[in-house]
């Protein structure tokens, strides 16, 4: 791409931080979609990138964004601030990632 850096592979996968593991990803799972929380000032792209490098041997159709806000939350009697998130849902093809399979 034109203008775009080129960022390293420590770079890149610096940017998918966790897997989002719940009952409802669980079930995009097998529709062979997969929510991960990423880095808040990556793009689409170098998301993609950094998910085919992470998982070698699939493709990414699609990626969307979700942005989280932050939000007040109570902890005993003080009250606390939870960060803002960005996670991703990455739509594949090819086998599906074996952490989030039932077996």
């Amino acid at each position: 791409m034109k203008g775009m850096p080129r960022m390293s592979k420590a770079e890149l996968y610096s940017l998918l931080k966790r897997p989002i593991v719940t009952e409802k990803t669980t079930n995009l799972a097998e529709l062979g979609q997969y929510v991960f929380e990423v880095d808040k000032s990556a793009n689409k792209i170098q998301l993609a990138q950094a998910f085919e490098l992470a998982f070698p041997g699939r493709k990414v159709q699609a990626v969307r964004m979700i942005k989280v806000p932050a939000h007040s939350k109570r902890y005993g009697k003080r009250i606390g601030q939870v960060p803002e998130k960005r996670k991703a849902v990455f739509s594949i093809t090819g086998e599906p990632i074996e952490l989030f399979t039932g077996a």
